[in-house]
């Protein structure tokens, strides 16, 4: 099969695309899938270039990717509710090939009316800031959270989920992204890099970080007492800073019925991701490079032709 392979950590150059890797075979319990499309994600450059591997550990030759679209090739014996031919999408590993094997836990179906390219680029982020707001920062109706990188996939997947959970949102952005911001549905856009308008927020009841960093640190001391603190980045935050808050570092976990509901809300425009670029799977280094040096406005995507 097609497939893009690491064969040691390093810069975008050593992804290497090739044609005659082995096939994969699947136990009862998974799902082979034949790919249409890949997304691209920071974590999957961090575990190329080496930074990941104290949480994500890698052995080579690696496969890397998480987000995966495509068609059921086939099906262990142990699987019901898929059937060869059905469109589905998956959080799982490995997914930078033309065929990807997925546990049967880890697959939805595509919700009819979206396209499987589209849906490719769903998975990760949405899950990532779904969970963030709801175990991270463990977010209530009523409440008030400030989402850092609000204009980031992630950022919007959080922003998404929090406004159905009946929060009031502030979305946390750059200065020269304020007027951007407005179409994201916050209730609230904040300027992160804005002294005098950080010295105005006050207090909020939880904060959802995607960022990380001296603004994460400085947002920590907003936050109120016995409030919460959740973040998506390492290394966390300095916990003295405010030692009677809760801090949760959340690492995205599959959930099949979650990611069914934020493809349905696309389908539906009710959920925004744009997607920055789509490129073929033989070009994954290009993808690498816009992703890791370029600043990019959506997903990256690789079209598995």
């Amino acid at each position: 099969m097609k497939a893009v392979l690491l064969y040691e950590f390093g810069g975008p150059e050593k992804l290497k695309y090739v044609t005659d890797a082995h096939d994969p075979e699947i136990a009862p319990h998974e799902i082979l899938i034949a790919s249409t499309a890949v997304g691209v994600n920071p974590i999957d450059y961090k575990m190329r270039n080496g930074s990941a591997q104290a949480r994500s550990p890698i052995s080579f030759p690696a496969i890397l990717g998480r987000d995966v679209s495509g068609i059921v090739r086939a099906i262990g014996s142990e699987v019901s509710g898929v059937a060869v031919g059905d469109r589905v999408m998956a959080l799982t590993h490995h997914t930078y090939a033309e065929l990807v094997v997925a546990q049967a836990g880890e697959v939805t179906h595509v919700p009819e009316g979206l396209d499987l390219v589209q849906a490719a680029a769903l998975p990760l982020v949405a899950l990532t800031g779904d969970q963030l707001v709801r175990f991270g920062a463990k977010v209530q109706s009523g409440q008030t959270v400030l989402i850092t990188g609000a204009l980031g996939s992630v950022g919007r997947a959080a922003i998404h989920t929090a406004k159905k959970l009946g929060a009031h949102v502030i979305a946390g952005v750059r200065k020269h992204s304020l007027e951007a911001a407005k179409e994201l549905g916050a209730d609230t856009v904040l300027a992160l890099d804005d002294p005098e308008a950080l010295e105005k927020l006050g207090f909020v009841d939880a904060v959802a970080d995607t960022v990380g960093g001296h603004t994460a640190d400085i947002l920590m001391t907003h936050v109120k007492q016995g409030g919460v603190f959740g973040t998506v980045v390492t290394p966390i935050p300095d916990h003295t800073l405010n030692p009677t808050i809760e801090l949760n570092h959340i690492m995205s976990q599959p959930d099949s019925t979650r990611v069914r509901e934020f493809a349905e809300d696309l389908r539906d425009g009710k959920f925004i991701l744009p997607i920055d670029r789509m490129i073929a799977l033989a070009e994954a280094t290009e993808a690498h490079i816009a992703l890791e040096k370029e600043h990019v406005s959506g997903k990256v995507l690789l079209l598995v032709l």
